[in-house]
């Protein structure tokens, strides 16, 4: 990324940044206040006043949620806020680099004073459901959490949010976020993945690329074949065992690295509601990561057709679904 920009030799941002990256008593300052055994660190006081409620309890399954507050703290934490949408929001990396020497491009941007990059599924979650208005006041259904991009996207709109996110760490920077955003009274998360079927799984992630994590080997590695992959089990859930039919959803967003199939067929139940009560659908739609999962573009539109949305659009590499009333 940082080889596309043309850089001012004079530029006093420039310049600023060749001092962070090269200075060696303030990358020594650096790593003592991000090092988890630094006098600098911060430990959070248990006389404090400030206390942070309980996840949310209104789900009934065999899987708690997953609670932010035992969580251990991610080391070191680097943060900066998405402002590229309407409604902004605070953003933990995952990512970091090889620091302190080639940080993420994200912590360059900052350094230079530019916003992040690209919003990706932020805006098109905030347009949506600016769409959807307030009169549907339902839950926003993130499946494949990440580091809280739609979360968050929504949460800064006053929105409740269930996430499912199987990495315990990118769960650490969901959590990130449920502080700095002070979310934690509307957002819900769920270590697990959302399937078809109750139990467990084998799931793939890359070192250094925990984004592009799948329940497919394949899937996981098709864009980055040099990274390591670790392969741990996870519980799967299929999301009709967590919702229940009272609870209204106005929008269920999917991004599972060719897994949506299986999450859409346990949300079966959820995607049979009436059209006025049936959640607006954003899933990723990439044909070589359904196929490594042995699914089909083809068979995941058959599926929704059966249960009534029969209005697909694609937006760039997502789709976007919703039911209409039948003429």
């Amino acid at each position: 990324m940082a080889s596309g920009r043309k850089w001012d030799k004079g530029s006093p941002l420039l310049s600023l940044r060749a001092f962070l990256l090269s200075s060696p008593v303030l990358l020594l300052l650096l790593f003592l206040l991000f090092s988890s055994s630094s006098p600098f660190a911060k430990v959070p006081s248990t006389t404090s006043a400030f206390s942070v409620p309980p996840p949310n309890p209104g789900f009934p399954t065999r899987i708690p949620p997953f609670d932010c507050r035992s969580c251990p703290q991610a080391s070191p934490v680097f943060a900066s806020v998405v402002e590229g949408v309407r409604y902004p929001f605070f953003y933990s990396i995952a990512d970091l680099g090889a620091l302190p020497g080639n940080p993420h491009g994200e912590i360059l941007r900052l350094l230079d004073g530019k916003p992040y990059s690209a919003p990706d599924i932020s805006g098109p979650i905030q347009e949506a459901l600016e769409k959807i208005g307030a009169a549907t006041r339902g839950l926003v259904v993130d499946v494949g959490g990440n580091v809280g991009m739609a979360i968050f996207a929504a949460a800064a709109m006053g929105r409740r949010v269930v996430s499912f996110e199987p990495v315990f760490e990118n769960l650490q920077r969901i959590c990130d976020g449920v502080f700095l955003n002070r979310a934690w009274d509307r957002v819900t998360l769920f270590a697990a993945a959302a399937s078809d079927h109750s139990g467990n799984i084998t799931f793939h992630k890359l070192v250094g690329r925990l984004d592009n994590s799948a329940v497919s080997a394949t899937g996981a590695k098709m864009t980055f074949q040099d990274k390591a992959e670790i392969a741990i089990e996870v519980p799967t859930i299929p999301l009709d065992d967590v919702i229940p039919d009272s609870e209204e959803v106005a929008l269920i967003k999917i991004d599972v690295q060719g897994w949506e199939y299986h999450v859409l067929r346990g949300a079966k139940k959820i995607l049979s509601r009436d059209p006025g009560r049936a959640p607006f659908l954003m899933y990723e739609e990439d044909e070589r990561l359904l196929s490594a999962s042995n699914t089909s573009a083809q068979e995941i539109r058959l599926f929704l057709k059966s249960v009534g949305y029969n209005q697909c659009t694609r937006h760039g590499g997502d789709t976007h679904c919703s039911k209409l009333p039948v003429n």
